[in-house]
Formats: structure tokens, sequence, C-alpha cells
């Protein structure tokens, strides 16, 4: 009897023990599923108000591009919209006063003419085709059978440049610049390269 109760005992204490671990793992799973439940609302949340923000922005009409002509002060500026003219408006009070000098390109509200974003300098994409981003090393040694081309862009490109009396005592104006035209592979661009490379002063052939 003594045995059996013995045994009873511990086979109540053993499931007791797993009752309290099952219960634990439990408790842990609700309170992982509760932090998971709140983060998820809050992205939510978040993602909805954003969603409606952006949709108020789209929602709203253009603005007017202007070009600030001259601050005055700390909370106007004047600023010319074309085509309609110069105007002094209000700065919005998000907009950081020292961002704004003359000549910077601003966003004005449909509504208000309320400057309310400074945007970008504007860059033709035509200007940055034509920027040479290094120096070519090549030089004109490296051309073969256009002796008769180089020589001529060393007379319109660098020979001004050189020497500019040239021109003035013969009144001659100084050309603005030079085509090269033909089938592709005949040297065109890797003259425009070696001309970078001897023109002085930065002068180059574009």
């Amino acid at each position: 009897m003594v045995a059996a109760a013995e045994a009873g005992e511990g086979l109540k204490q053993y499931y007791q023990q797993h009752i309290h671990d099952a219960q634990l793992h439990v408790r842990q799973k609700t309170h992982n599923l509760n932090r998971l439940q709140a983060q998820r609302n809050d992205l939510n949340s978040k993602g909805i108000r954003l969603l409606k923000e952006e949709l108020q922005l789209l929602q709203e009409p253009g603005s007017y591009v202007g070009e600030v002509v001259k601050v005055m002060g700390k909370s106007k500026v004047l600023v010319k919209v074309h085509p309609e003219g110069k105007y002094v408006v209000d700065i919005d009070k998000n907009i950081d006063i020292t961002k704004i000098t003359p000549s910077t390109r601003v966003a004005l509200k449909n509504d208000s003419y309320v400057l309310h974003l400074v945007l970008p300098s504007k860059v033709d994409p035509l200007v940055n085709l034509m920027k040479v981003e290094k120096v070519p090393d090549s030089t004109y040694d490296m051309i073969g059978g256009l002796d008769q081309q180089i020589k001529e862009i060393k007379e319109v490109i660098e020979l001004p440049i050189k020497h500019p009396e040239l021109f003035e005592s013969l009144g001659i104006a100084q050309p603005k610049g030079v085509l090269l035209y033909g089938p592709p592979g005949t040297g065109k661009t890797l003259l425009a390269r070696e001309n970078t490379y001897h023109c002085p002063r930065g002068r180059a052939l574009t």
C-alpha cells in the first residue's frame, strides 16, 4: 500500500510539473502573439497614414515653380513666376530660410502662393552629357590618317587661345565651335578626346 501511494504521488508530481511547463509555454506564446499583433497594428496604422498623406498630396493642385529674386526678411521673399510676374510671398514655417538665396528654385502653393518647397537647381540634361568627367590621357600621336583634320582643329580651337593677337590684328572673330561629321568609326569621338587632352585653359571640342 505504501509503495502504491508513493507511486501515485510521484505520478501526480510528474503530471503537475508537465502542466506547469505547458502553462508557462502557453503564456510565453500568448505574450509573443500579443507583441506581434501590436507591431502589426502599429505598422498598419503607419502605412495607412502614409498612404493617406500620399493620396492627399496627389489630390492637391500642382504648385507654381518660381525663382527667388530677393530674400526680404525671415518670412518673406520676392519670387519671379513665369509668365505671371513677381510676387512677395510668405515662407512656410517648415522651410529652412538659410537654404533660400537669390536664383533658388522654389515651389509655391497653388491657392495661397506660400513658398512650401525648395527645389534642386535646374540642369539641362544636355549639359550633363557634354561634361568631361576625366581628362583623357590620349594624344594626337595615337591617331593615324587624320593629319589634315587635326591641323584644322588645332587652328580653330587651340590657336585662338594661344595666340589671340593674330585674330585681333586681322579683325577676325574667334570661331565659336566645330562640327565633326561623318560615318561611324571615322575618328570623331577620338579627335574630341585628344582635343580635350591638348586644349589649354579648359576649352575643349564638344
